[in-house]
């Protein structure tokens, strides 16, 4: 025991490590799969090139944007104590790291679609474990990855800057340069995101619109020269993009956790540090029980619920990760009650009165409620958008009178959709609060992450599923493949929705728990809503999320017209594609969607990271603080809703596909409530993948702006009170006459 005591901090990165060695064992054995015939190993051919052309586009991009923030960062970390030079480099690994977690997902599922597709000729159980697999692949490299790269820095800085003190201001120092890491993999996970979302829905909406609506053929039908864009799109948007935005996620959470726990004094084995290396300590955990729930993945039987499997799986992770942090905080966290410092009495050791004073069982309770927090939110939004419950049925039966009102019964079941979500949310706040204070917080909030790698596992499925489907549609093989890939998207579907419900739910608590941070770093003890510059940042706040919606929504609109003219054009001028007979140009389609997802992602990633560098250095850190409160309420309710409402009307459309009963009435695809179901799901496109699942980046972006311009800030406020504090010392000076200085 005493020797895990002196190098617990060196085996945080070896966990990380343990997880990228499973992940490039699950790599292999995937690539190894059979690719099934020269047609079908021809299309995954071309979606592989679609993805790697728009990741080499956006990386060309995102280097200028890296070069400036290099600079920008470097500069400004010479003019605080509390922060360095060495914080560029640190978001150089932050950025680099983000970026190769996405590459990773975008490689392994444009192999395992295929893969999939060639297993369902043989069964679902085996189409179900080439798929999974792959998804698995991207969540242990993100989890891997995140792990190691925060755990490592985290032990150079440790070295570098810090000596006896580890509550005073080298911790301090020390943390402000690793934000740096979160500050450069939220960055790229914003527009990876948000260009990711514009990519895939400009080609779907294209794709159905000309091809489903105005041509009659299938969604996936090689015919339509948007198809192979459209998969494209399920690579870059849900695969690569969720991948850079849970590895941002995992990495803020843990760092929000890490800056609180500096301020708590722990006379523990560890040198005083263990509040700030539990965090990343209970992420390694996760990220091995991820691996174990992953192996209980899997079905036997053609009737077997795949749904079922992969909550058996998720529940395994969860549950294993909950007994482990048990024993983890009893033997890492001292005896006795535990504060922050900013609750002292200045000057003294007297915890101040109201302030939270907590133990360890607190603290792992408030592990178990942000566990508890993130089930909930799963199982709601599965709730709301699967198929056969409620809310779809009854979008479905609202699609029999029209268009009109499948888009009003949309929009009513989205906002409908963030009621229960909101009281669990405040409730697991509220509860974690009263358990651990802020650090409870922001420890629930990395219990929630804990398990990543598998939810990442389970969310990035639903793509490779969806792909899989499309190439056994476009390669025209037998009816039981297409079945059983329909049987896995329609899973996909509903665990793509629950990844952006757990998302969301985890934005919440890490911006929460980064917003008690940076009132800390700033020097600020509370923020008065009565104040009106404090008030009006609140409502600028709540704005942005509904700008920064309009901005991505409008892209899609924007570059899915051009899709749309695109596709018209060839069906009109390349005689012979709806016979077979000539082949579409796949490559100017994806081309479009390249150039306007590239083009259309910089509007809304500046909103985010110049708006708490304006508001902060123009009216302050109390005025900055009104705008976190505002944009992350917003957000959060934003996200929620677009997300929800979007998998609502994409399930209600994919209902139709094995017939819907509607009024005693059966009703198949090209049926009119099937042609309202379709327009439904066109405008929730872009609401679930596009602008609804931006929103947890968002609002943990700015948070982390502003933690990283805090000591800024700080250093700021402290010198116009030394001003005039000078000030009002001169001019007493000057208003005392000279007898009455010399009756003083």
């Amino acid at each position: 025991m005493e020797f895990l005591n002196n190098y617990l901090i060196y085996l945080i990165p070896l966990l990380g490590i343990v997880g990228i060695i499973v992940m490039a064992g699950k790599a292999a054995w995937v690539s190894k799969q059979p690719t099934g015939d020269a047609n079908m190993t021809e299309l995954a051919g071309y979606i592989a090139q679609g993805a790697m052309a728009f990741l080499r586009a956006e990386w060309k991009v995102l280097s200028y944007f890296v070069i400036i923030a290099v600079i920008l960062l470097a500069w400004s970390g010479t003019t605080v104590s509390t922060s360095s030079p060495v914080i560029a480099i640190s978001f150089v690994i932050g950025a680099l790291l983000s970026a190769f977690a996405g590459y990773i997902g975008m490689r392994i599922a444009t192999k395992a679609n295929v893969r999939t597709t060639e297993a369902a000729r043989t069964s679902l159980a085996k189409a179900l474990k080439v798929s999974f697999t792959g998804g698995t692949v991207m969540g242990l490299g993100v989890a891997g990855l995140a792990i190691l790269g925060l755990g490592s820095l985290f032990i150079v800085f440790y070295k570098m800057y810090v000596g006896a003190e580890v509550n005073g201001e080298d911790m301090e120092k020390a943390l402000e340069v690793l934000a740096g890491f979160s500050l450069g993999a939220e960055s790229i996970a914003l527009f990876a995101r948000v260009g990711g979302g514009i990519y895939t829905k400009a080609a779907d909406v294209g794709a159905d619109l000309v091809g489903k609506v105005e041509a009659g053929i299938p969604e996936d039908d090689v015919r339509n020269p948007a198809t192979i864009a459209d998969n494209v799109g399920d690579n870059v948007g849900d695969v690569a993009g969720m991948g850079a935005d849970l590895f941002g996620s995992y990495v803020a959470t843990m760092l929000a956790t890490m800056v609180l726990g500096r301020e708590i004094v722990s006379l523990d084995a560890f040198g005083g540090i263990a509040p700030v290396l539990l965090p990343m300590v209970i992420a390694g955990l996760g990220l091995v029980f991820s691996i174990v729930g992953a192996s209980f993945v899997k079905i036997k039987n053609e009737t077997d619920s795949v749904q079922s499997a992969l909550n058996i799986g998720n529940w395994a992770s969860i549950i294993l990760t909950a007994i482990a942090t048990f024993f983890v905080v009893n033997w890492m966290l001292p005896d006795g009650n535990l504060h922050l410092t900013r609750d002292l009495v200045p000057g003294t050791d007297t915890v101040k009165e109201g302030a939270k004073v907590f133990d360890k069982t607190g603290v792992f309770l408030s592990i178990i409620v942000g566990l508890i927090v993130g089930t909930l939110m799963s199982i709601i939004t599965e709730y709301y958008t699967a198929m056969g419950k409620r809310p779809v049925l009854s979008i479905i039966k609202q699609s029999s009178t029209g268009h009109a009102t499948n888009i009003i019964g949309g929009l009513a079941i989205g906002m409908e959709s963030t009621v229960l979500p909101i009281l669990v949310l405040a409730a697991g706040i509220y509860g974690s609060y009263y358990f651990a204070g802020l650090y409870g917080v922001a420890i629930a909030a990395a219990g929630m992450m804990a398990t990543t790698a598998m939810q990442l596992a389970i969310d990035a499925f639903g793509p490779i599923a969806d792909n899989a489907g499309g190439i056994a549609e476009m390669s025209r093989l037998p009816e039981e493949v297409r079945h059983r890939t329909d049987n896995l998207d329609a899973v996909g579907n509903t665990t793509a929705a629950t990844g952006k419900g757990f998302a969301i739910a985890s934005a919440a608590l890490t911006s929460l728990a980064l917003f008690a941070a940076f009132v800390g770093v700033a020097g600020i003890e509370h923020i008065d809503i009565y104040k009106a510059d404090v008030l009006a940042g609140l409502f600028v706040g709540g704005m942005i999320p509904f700008i920064f919606s309009a901005l991505a929504i409008s892209a899609v609109g924007r570059a899915a017209m051009a899709m749309v003219e695109e596709v018209r054009r060839q069906f009109r001028e390349i005689p012979g594609i709806m016979e077979y007979k000539a082949k579409p140009e796949y490559e100017k389609c994806v081309a479009i969607s390249t150039k306007a997802s590239i083009r259309e992602m910089v509007a809304p990633g500046l909103i985010a990271l110049i708006t708490p560098i304006i508001i902060g250095f123009a009216f302050g850190p109390e005025v900055l603080g009104g705008l976190l409160a505002g944009v992350t309420v917003s957000g959060v309710l934003m996200g929620i809703f677009q997300s929800n409402a979007g998998g609502a009307w994409d399930n209600a459309k994919k209902s139709f596909e094995k017939g819907v009963e509607i009024n005693g009435e059966i009703y198949y695809k090209k049926s009119e409530p099937h042609k309202a179901s379709v327009t439904g799901d066109t405008v929730g496109d872009p609401f679930k993948d596009t602008s609804g699942p931006s929103m947890n980046i968002l609002i943990k972006l700015m948070s982390i702006v502003s933690l990283v311009i805090a000591p800024h800030l700080h250093h700021e406020v402290n010198t116009n009170e030394r001003i005039q504090k000078q000030i009002k010392e001169q001019s007493l000076e000057k208003t005392i006459t000279s007898p009455q200085k010399h009756r003083l």
